[in-house]
């Protein structure tokens, strides 16, 4: 077996309007199990940054460990990239994020680094609305380890292993609601349709984008019994609606028929068109999403789709007034501007 990509594109293949293929926006060929979820979400990474013609030298990638934390290596080959340790990622990218502010941040990570090791770290960006899109690859066990349950396994969920989990599970997309994540959705691996667009949101969205992708671990936990195998997630799946994402420079459109549509306009002009399922769910209702779940839960369902977003949201560097320059390119006359200014300062604080 080969892990070299052919060179070979066909010259006729459609560019994006940086004059790009999607070549420009892949990776190494991947090393995971064959059918796993993963790679479908680097396959929808790589379509969304195409499509959105992202220039691939301004975006940085930045993961944890596990399975779920090598896919970076898979997609957007020439982009920035850093794979910290395991559960430390959220760190990491704040502090990348304080340095340059005009970077476009990719943090991917799995259940067991972001619901166990990584609890701490998740939480606390989350509530600082750190400008990232932050995509949990949600398996409910821990691939790279033998399929033992990770904390987002449902009770009585069966892995490989064949013993029930007895614990309750961590719901991240519910725990990211209660932090105040201003932009939260969930998704399998398995609908391109329904990702694609949801990560074209969010790499447009100013503040931290949560996406919770239900993606099956097909070698240890793809089993008759499991709550995260792909024919119990296509069994119960259900969406709040289908969504559109469409670029300022775009005509406003839509494939689907009249019905209760909701446009959401996003800081940049860009549109999200949302056409409810349910005609009472409003994804700018952080009540409503709270609803809709409980009931998807209590019927067993899982509910996909664009949960909440709020438009008027304030990135971290908005609430704390960073300098618009980024700290990178400061001089050092502007990091050390004298004593006056430092007298000032002081002055200010009596």
């Amino acid at each position: 077996m080969t892990y070299i990509k052919p060179s070979f594109r066909h010259p006729e293949l459609p560019v994006n309007d940086l004059g790009y293929t999607k070549k420009a926006y892949e990776g190494a060929i991947s090393t995971l199990c064959a059918g796993c979820g993963h790679d479908s979400i680097s396959g929808a990474i790589i379509q969304a940054c195409f499509e959105l013609s992202i220039e691939p030298h301004r975006v940085a990638k930045l993961s944890g460990i596990g399975c779920s934390s090598k896919t970076p290596t898979y997609f957007l080959g020439n982009s920035h990239g850093f794979n910290s340790v395991h559960g430390r990622m959220p760190s990491i990218a704040t502090g990348a994020n304080m340095a340059n502010r005009d970077m476009i941040y990719i943090g991917v990570s799995g259940d067991g680094d972001t619901a166990s090791i990584g609890m701490g770290q998740f939480v606390h960006a989350v509530r600082r609305n750190l400008n990232m899109m932050y995509v949990v690859e949600n398996n409910g066990c821990y691939g790279l380890t033998k399929g033992q349950d990770s904390a987002t396994a449902d009770i009585g969920s069966q892995t490989k292993s064949g013993a029930p989990n007895l614990y309750e599970p961590i719901d991240l997309v519910t725990l990211a609601l209660d932090l105040g994540a201003t932009f939260v959705a969930r998704s399998f691996s398995g609908d391109k349709e329904q990702l694609v667009p949801l990560i074209k949101a969010a790499l447009s969205h100013r503040g931290f984008a949560f996406i919770d992708v239900i993606s099956p671990c097909v070698t240890f936990n793809n089993t008759g019994k499991s709550t995260k195998s792909y024919d119990f997630v296509r069994e119960h799946i259900e969406a709040t609606g289908k969504m559109d994402f469409v670029p300022m420079k775009e005509e406003i459109t839509t494939e689907y028929e009249p019905g209760n549509a909701q446009d959401v306009t996003m800081h940049d002009g860009s549109v999200m068109r949302f056409l409810k399922l349910d005609q009472e769910f409003d994804p700018t209702d952080r009540r409503a999403t709270y609803n809709a779940l409980q009931d998807a839960k209590e019927k067993g369902d899982i509910l996909t789709g664009l949960l909440y977003v709020d438009p008027a949201s304030q990135e971290l560097h908005e609430v704390i007034q960073t300098s618009q320059k980024p700290l990178r390119t400061l001089t050092e006359s502007e990091l050390c501007p004298g004593q006056k200014a430092l007298d000032a300062i002081n002055a200010g604080l009596r």
